[in-house]
């Protein structure tokens, strides 16, 4: 496959984007009240985004100074190229996703009220479409023109495409971050002041806070999570890269037993460079395999909208699965590659389906259940179902790692990360749409456009929960193995020797363990510690606003809602700056504070970092994945009994309810998505200067 057609298709995708981004603005976005308030929403965000874009630059330039001045001089101008290339493609997919939500949500919201449920769907689910195409075709065009341009510095190429990863992984530490403190201190603070305390109904314009709040579902689940994904997406093609460029140096410096046995088995003896390649074959054909879903979910819109999307995202990884056999069988490469990606997909729907069981299934009821008797069983409950929701997503990744190994070794490992997320495309659509949903919901609520509408934009939503709960369970899988396919990379790439039958070895790779055991627990306080500071303000403010705006409560005055946008942003960017000092120094500090107070030759640096890689990979994702499902389930707890369950709004069971979903909010939108952040930037950080080391 020549190597320009990887970045062609990601120009075909980002035309696709185009032209659903063209019929989602074309529809009427309402006028008068209605076009104002979403008009308020989309300055909002657009705010966040230019304020959270001047704080990456700063980063960017230092860290990219360092890159070009320090880093190998064989390589390292290019490298710094790459990343800057790596920072600006990652914003831009955020900026795009961002813009086409806040044109979606009112879209959304007026088809519900005028032409029904199946039209909203297909609007809120293209406005979703259009982030996922952009995601998938930005990386296919970043990584996909770096390879081409720089493919015959084949000894570098793997670090120059490093840079990229390390670029994205930037954007996505502050978008991810800084947007889920922005969210859940809106939400918080308006949901703990208007429903609790003033006990007006959610969304409620003369709550001061909902603005912010429905521009932080943008700011957290669309620009945010977007660049999680993008980040994971590159993570796992550019460590697959990797992994293939080490065995073929081995080849070249003399035909290491293990490499030619390995380059055997996967097949490619007789071009071993292919390997490099086939990780941005499989990603284009992706591309297409998600175009394809999309079609099938609008096709099928007219129906359940539930099972319109499932359909979608199965239907996308059944047919990359056939696709990675063709595609394997086509280059004359072992099925054994196509197997190691099967894995992969395979792992991916699994650790979503059991992610939607627990935040929308039997779990959610109990715990609705629980709050009959008060807040303390609500609690009880709910944590429960989070540390019960981790066992089946770690034995999947588990089984995951295993099963690729069997079939591909090391290599096969990257493959299952790429398997997991060849098809994003459709997966980060289904996750987007959700906050648009909510979105439509809101405006609905505000512009006071009637009780259809309202009950059309509350089915939209519902299900925009669990898609959402589900996109989270299935980021997180997804960037665990990407994280270890970056781990065995870095281990690759320092070709350190570990024995841990000898007694120095065992403590260094311990210690660093338990340094990196404890990096995940410190970053999970430092986010709750942001949101719950960040929400104080702006629970003060909303309240001094109920106290001196004479007539708000009465709605015959308006809330000053920019004064807490205001407030929500400040904090976003003011208190994410502690995690990404943490996200990209803790490797620095351990890979050379250990190298400089080691014996010369004994590679301690590398082998500490190494330990502090793999516990906090494994604290990241078993944090990561029991923040966000007990925060899901007390979220979707709280909406069954709204729904008129155990005594419905204004019992005290929904007074427990909302207390859990309070406590739960920042638990699944902040800290528990931080953890994908912290452990890819962690890895893409240490392979970077894996060759320091």
């Amino acid at each position: 496959m020549p190597v320009y057609i990887t970045p062609l298709l990601g120009i075909i995708g980002l035309i696709f984007a185009g032209l659903i981004l063209r019929n989602i603005v074309s529809r009427d976005g309402g006028e008068g009240k209605v076009a104002e308030i979403a008009e308020k929403i989309h300055k909002g965000a657009m705010v966040f985004m230019r304020r959270e874009f001047q704080l990456i630059s700063y980063f960017a330039i230092a860290i990219g100074a360092a890159l070009f001045f320090f880093q190998d001089p064989d390589f390292g101008k290019q490298q710094s190229l790459a990343f800057f290339l790596g920072c600006i493609a990652s914003s831009v997919a955020g900026f795009i996703g961002m813009y086409t939500a806040t044109k979606a949500n009112v879209r959304t919201a007026l088809a519900a009220k005028n032409k029904g449920a199946a039209e909203a769907l297909a609007v809120a689910f293209f406005g979703g479409s259009v982030m996922g195409l952009t995601v998938a075709s930005m990386g296919l065009l970043g990584l996909g023109g770096l390879f081409a341009y720089f493919q015959s510095d084949s000894a570098h190429l793997a670090e120059i495409l490093e840079g990229f990863a390390m670029g994205a992984s930037l954007v996505a530490l502050f978008y991810r971050v800084g947007g889920g403190i922005f969210t859940k201190a809106a939400d918080v603070g308006a949901d703990l002041v208007g429903k609790v305390e003033a006990g007006i109904p959610e969304d409620d314009p003369r709550n001061p806070g909902v603005i912010a709040d429905n521009v932080g579902d943008n700011v957290g689940d669309v620009a945010g999570m977007g660049s999680d994904i993008f980040e994971s997406y590159c993570g796992a093609q550019i460590a697959t890269i990797a992994i293939g460029a080490s065995l073929g140096a081995r080849l070249a410096e003399g035909g290491s037993e293990v490499a030619t046995a390995m380059v055997n088995k996967l097949g490619a003896a007789q071009d071993p460079s292919i390997l490099l390649q086939l990780p941005l074959i499989l990603t284009s054909v992706g591309l297409l395999c998600s175009i394809l879903g999309i079609l099938l979910v609008r096709t099928l819109s007219d129906k359940d909208p539930a099972n319109a999307l499932r359909f979608g995202t199965i239907g996308s990884a059944i047919l990359f699965i056939i696709a990675s056999f063709i595609v394997s069988s086509t280059l004359g490469l072992s099925p054994n590659i196509a197997f190691a990606v099967l894995s992969g997909a395979v792992g991916g729907i699994i650790i979503g389906l059991v992610t939607e069981h627990y935040t929308g299934g039997a779990p959610v009821r109990e715990i609705a259940r629980q709050g009959d008797t008060g807040v303390a069983t609500l609690m009880i409950s709910g944590l429960a179902v989070g540390l019960k929701s981790v066992v089946i997503p770690m034995f999947t990744i588990a089984a995951t790692i295993y099963i690729s190994y069997e079939f591909a070794g090391l290599y096969g490992v990257g493959l299952a990360a790429v398997g997991m997320l060849g098809t994003v495309g459709i997966t980060m659509a289904i996750d987007a749409y959700g906050p648009v949903a909510d979105n439509a919901g809101g405006i609905a609520e505000m512009a006071k456009m009637g009780p259809e509408a309202r009950k059309i934009t509350d089915g939209l939503d519902a299900v925009g929960n669990t898609t959402a709960a589900i996109g989270k369970g299935f980021a997180i899988g997804a960037a665990g193995l990407a994280a270890l396919a970056l781990i065995t990379a870095f281990i690759q790439k320092t070709e350190i020797s570990l024995d841990l039958a000898n007694p120095d070895d065992l403590r260094i790779f311990f210690v660093g363990l338990m340094i990196g055991g404890a990096i995940p627990f410190l970053n999970g306080a430092i986010t709750m510690n942001a949101v719950g500071e960040a929400a104080f303000d702006m629970i003060e403010e909303i309240r001094r606003q109920f106290r001196e705006i004479p007539g708000i409560l009465e709605g015959t005055a308006e809330p000053e809602t920019d004064r807490c946008i205001d407030i929500a942003t400040a904090a976003a960017t003011r208190k994410m700056i502690g995690p990404a000092i943490l996200a990209v120094g803790t490797p620095l500090v351990v890979g050379f504070g250990f190298e400089w107070i080691g014996a010369e030759g004994t590679q301690s640096g590398a082998k500490a970092l190494a330990g502090t890689l793999c516990g906090a990979l494994l604290g990241c994702v078993l944090l990561a994945l029991m923040m966000s499902n007990a925060g899901g389930a007390w979220d979707n707890a709280k909406k069954y009994v709204e729904e008129g369950n155990h005594g419905g709004k204004g019992s005290e069971t929904h007074s427990a309810s909302v207390v859990g979903d309070t406590v739960g909010d920042p638990l699944k939108d902040t800290s528990g998505p931080s953890m994908n952040i912290l452990i890819n930037v962690m890895a893409i950080v240490s392979l970077v200067i894996a060759g320091l080391l």
